[in-house]
């Protein structure tokens, strides 16, 4: 269980005597002043809508554009966290909240990034006219959207499957419901939540190119980063940039792995509800070490504590008197709302019906409607298929990884890499192989698909195997489990949870990733497979709006009725089944 007095321990101040051991934090410090400093040197630069911004492809000028974009990453993972820590909570906590956020989780997801940027740029450059704050702000939003619905879903996950010892724990200390959040559920939520963050910030990485290299209404436009430099390496056929663009990915991964994710997963295992004794000794990351040895770093976290003290504790006694409603208007209030939300949901429903019928008739054909919504099956079978074999290998992978802690931290930062790497960079290598062998670009395209969403399958059957309670081992060890036995009685259950949030964002990642996938570019040659991602390619880089509205529109009514038909369904199981201390509050 969380140790919840652990956290009313007050430090004890002790005096600052600087050693060598600060030397590298300072460094560690400035750098990332510096970094900042260079991050925002663009920001104000004067941009006129048409104006060129160069882009070389020599090697050194690979670390500005990379503080250039892992400056856009952060940016764009800091709104991420807000709105997981906001609308994963609604969702978690209120059941009618959790139809609306779910369902438009469900729709968003399934929006490309060059849907949103069809939008957003223009929106942003008429925002901030005359400025480089205006396509900076597209950049940083696609990002965004490539980022936020995976960890929103984990964490409402999480925030559902709180184990009702838990709960227990807060009503005994008596703590309100901000304080249960941040001392029960956020700790509670954590670990899974990390595992994600990884793996965002990973999808952010994998659509760099197209964030940063935007190419929307006849209009291309490349930001400073490692993204265009991909971009105008690959257009140029230039195999030497290609590979320091991808050694520089490699180098960026493995420092923020180290400095970053590596202390911070040490961090989160003493929030683990279960403490494994059986469990191998773990090495405590070297920089996290660092920081524990840095008196410098130690006053800095003393301080930190002291202010995250000062803001857990506060007590909201407005909301304590909420339960001295009648119980007559709370029921009156309850049929009201249900009503109206029915209401709403029906009015919304047929509105739309009848809107996008008038806007086909109007501007389209019912005849091209239909030869879209033939790619969009398409393209569905192919997602069908890709994570069918996804799962397939990677439960099995993901179980034997989780249950081996030093297997776990090794292959951690690789499957980082793998999950980043741009699909960009393996298209001049397919095209040859599609054009030398003369293979059929509709099935051999595909794997593009899932190359950077396959592992948000991976890393949740991690999490959830590593979250597994060794009571639970301990007894099925007892029993003797083994072979099929032991998987559908003891790991299929457990992980069940942790795999259905993967897949349904591997889902929606696989569908997003079909605009990229279905359109192979190397030089002056480009290849089309047939699907809904290349007609909403095409459409979006000519500027035909009515078409992109519909290319994403019927995405986004194949996504919803697969997630209502398949992946609420087991969600449901979830509720029912595998999960202990469930509910709305």
């Amino acid at each position: 269980m969380l140790d919840v007095k652990h956290y009313h321990t007050p430090h004890k101040p002790s005096k600052w005597k600087m050693s060598l051991w600060d030397l590298p934090i300072i460094i560690v410090v400035l750098s990332l002043l510096a970094a900042i400093f260079l991050g925002t040197s663009t920001l104000s630069t004067p941009y006129q809508l048409g104006d060129s911004i160069p882009i070389s492809l020599e090697p050194r000028n690979l670390f500005y554009y990379s503080i250039q974009s892992i400056f856009r990453m952060a940016i764009a993972l800091a709104f991420s966290f807000l709105f997981t820590f906001t609308i994963g909570t609604l969702a978690a906590k209120n059941a009618r909240a959790e139809r609306i956020v779910i369902h438009l989780i469900d729709i968003l997801q399934s929006i490309p990034i060059l849907g949103f940027q069809s939008i957003s740029i223009m929106s942003f450059i008429y925002l901030f006219p005359g400025s480089m704050l205006g396509p900076q702000c597209a950049a940083i939003f696609a990002i965004f959207t490539s980022q936020v619905w995976n960890m929103i879903l984990s964490f409402y996950q999480s925030l559902r499957s709180v184990p009702k010892d838990l709960k227990e724990a807060a009503a005994v200390f008596q703590l309100n419901a901000w304080q249960k959040f941040w001392r029960i559920e956020v700790p509670f939520a954590m670990p899974n939540l990390l595992w994600n963050t990884m793996m965002s910030l990973s999808a952010g990485w994998f659509f760099v190119v197209a964030a940063e290299a935007i190419s929307v209404s006849n209009q291309h436009i490349t930001l400073p980063g490692i993204g265009s430099y991909i971009d105008l390496a690959l257009s140029q056929e230039n195999y030497q940039a290609i590979f320091f663009a991808i050694l520089t990915m490699f180098l960026i991964i493995l420092g923020y792995d180290q400095l970053i994710f590596r202390p911070l997963l040490a961090w989160s295992e003493k929030f683990q509800v279960d403490i494994d004794l059986n469990r191998e000794y773990v090495d405590e990351p070297w920089f996290l070490s660092l920081l524990n040895r840095s008196a410098l770093a130690t006053r800095l976290n003393q301080s930190v504590s002291i202010l995250k003290r000062s803001v857990v504790n506060i007590r909201f006694h407005v909301f304590q008197n909420h339960r001295k409603i009648s119980p007559k208007i709370k029921t009156a209030l309850h049929y009201t709302t249900t009503i109206s939300w029915h209401l709403l949901s029906i009015t919304l429903v047929f509105g739309s019906l009848g809107f996008l019928a008038y806007f086909i008739h109007r501007y389209l054909s019912w005849g091209e409607a239909l030869h879209v919504l033939g790619l969009g099956l398409i393209t569905a079978l192919k997602v069908a298929v890709l994570i069918i074999l996804a799962s397939a290998v990677w439960v099995p992978i993901g179980t034997y990884i989780g249950l081996n802690g030093r297997l776990a931290r090794i292959m951690q930062p690789i499957v980082q890499f793998c999950a980043a790497f741009p699909a960009d960079v393996v298209y001049p290598f397919l095209m040859m192989l599609i054009i030398h062998y003369r293979l059929n670009v509709d099935v051999w395209s595909t794997p593009l698909m899932i190359l950077g969403t396959q592992w948000y399958i991976l890393f949740n059957v991690i999490s959830g195997v590593q979250a597994l309670s060794p009571d639970l081992k301990l007894v099925a060890k007892n029993y003797g489990l083994r072979g099929w036995v032991w998987w559908k009685r003891l790991i299929l259950p457990s992980i069940f949870p942790y795999y259905v949030t993967g897949a349904i964002t591997a889902a929606g990642g696989c569908w997003n990733a079909s605009i990229l996938a279905d359109v192979i570019r190397w030089g002056d040659t480009t290849i089309t497979a047939t699907g809904l991602g290349g007609y909403i390619n095409a459409v979006t880089r000519s500027g035909d709006f009515p078409r992109i509205a519909l290319g994403i529109g019927i995405m986004c009514i194949l996504v919803t009725i697969i997630n209502r038909l398949v992946w609420h369904r087991l969600y449901t199981i979830i509720n029912f089944r595998y999960q202990i201390g469930q509910g709305h509050e």
